[in-house]
């Protein structure tokens, strides 16, 4: 697709909204191209899972069945198998030392070489079935190394193979789909240290030698984990699947969840921090929610959000913040969030 071109998504597949079935992907749409009509609004996806700024500003829109969208400042272009790119479901989005943008999907693990792209032409470089077959997460840390989260467990790239690297789960793992090693999130700490998710045995801690296990013995919510973050001052928040999120300081839990009024659902697929301190965080069918460390506030449908189950939350360059998920992309504007389609706003 080049980049002159507005496209046009004709087949909209209607697709789950819980983050509970990660797992259904819609087939790849059909395309037509529009000359430049930028007065023709579509919704980028019926799907977002995932939303990321570069150094250009350009964004990098990761749905659940069309690829990756990308807006260049201009227009929308979309990429997936048949633009070299190995992917329809795209899970997660890093970007490394070089600048490269990786891509965790479907079908491997794709990376954006942003040195060998001209403007004209988009370059993928395809990792595909090196292990497992879905990859549901991707991380490039602060050495070079990029890990990705697959259903098999985790596996690293150090610049020449892809590798796996065995947490110490209590038992032995198996399936090929989605299993209870599946690690839905990747993050690396400020003092160094990978933490990683399971579907079923509560967070890993590596330091580089030891590995410490988190679960609900030892206060986290729940052992089904779906995403971490690292706060500006170093704590640790896990968003779970059916105990809302624990916060903690390196010593002790804290859980904010539907039991004790904090949220209106205990699944928890997105947590973010602004650039004001704010922790945002999704909770199925109630949209999302910003914790300023004293209280809670909810946007909503009532409040513009057409997503119930928000997969992604982020703030771009300009301290805008944006949502998606199953109903597509969103912006919040004042106090409401707006729609955000091929023709914008952007």
């Amino acid at each position: 697709m080049t980049s002159s071109s507005m496209y046009v998504l004709l087949f909209l597949t209607l697709l789950p909204k819980a983050c509970t079935q990660q797992e259904q992907i819609a087939p790849e749409p059909t395309l037509q191209q529009v000359d430049n009509r930028v007065d023709v609004a579509f919704p980028i996806a019926d799907y977002i899972r995932n939303i990321y700024q570069d150094k250009n500003g350009h964004f990098w829109m990761g749905t659940n069945g069309y690829g990756v969208a990308h807006y260049n400042g201009e227009t929308v272009d979309y990429y997936s198998n048949a633009q070299g790119f190995n992917g329809q479901q795209i899970t997660g989005i890093a970007e490394d030392l070089h600048q490269n943008i990786w891509f965790s999907t479907d079908q491997g693990v794709v990376k954006y070489e942003r040195k060998k792209n001209s403007k004209e032409k988009k370059q993928f470089v395809n990792y595909s079935y090196f292990g497992g077959k879905r990859f549901w997460s991707i991380c490039a840390d602060k050495k070079g190394t990029i890990w990705a989260g697959s259903e098999k467990g985790i596996f690293r790239y150090d610049g020449h193979l892809w590798l796996p690297f065995d947490l110490p789960y209590p038992e032995e793992v198996n399936g090929d789909f989605i299993t209870s090693a599946t690690a839905w999130s990747i993050i690396e700490d400020s003092l160094g240290r990978m933490w990683f998710s399971t579907n079923g045995y509560g967070v890993y801690v590596w330091d580089g030698k030891d590995f410490i296990q988190y679960d609900k013995d030892d206060g986290l919510a729940d052992n089904s984990v779906d995403v971490i973050l690292e706060d500006s001052n170093g704590h640790i928040w896990i968003g779970t699947r059916y105990g809302g999120v624990s916060r903690f300081d390196g010593k002790t839990f804290t859980t904010y969840s539907q039991q004790n009024g904090s949220i209106g659902n205990d699944e928890v697929c997105a947590i973010y921090e602004d650039s004001k301190g704010n922790v945002w965080m999704s909770s199925e069918g109630y949209g999302v929610y910003r914790y300023d460390r004293i209280t809670f506030a909810n946007y909503g449908e009532a409040d513009g959000l057409g997503v119930r189950a928000v997969q992604t939350i982020f703030e771009d360059k300009d301290g805008r913040i944006w949502a998606g998920g199953g109903g597509g992309l969103f912006r919040l504007e004042g106090d409401r969030f707006v729609e955000v389609t091929t023709a914008g706003p952007w």
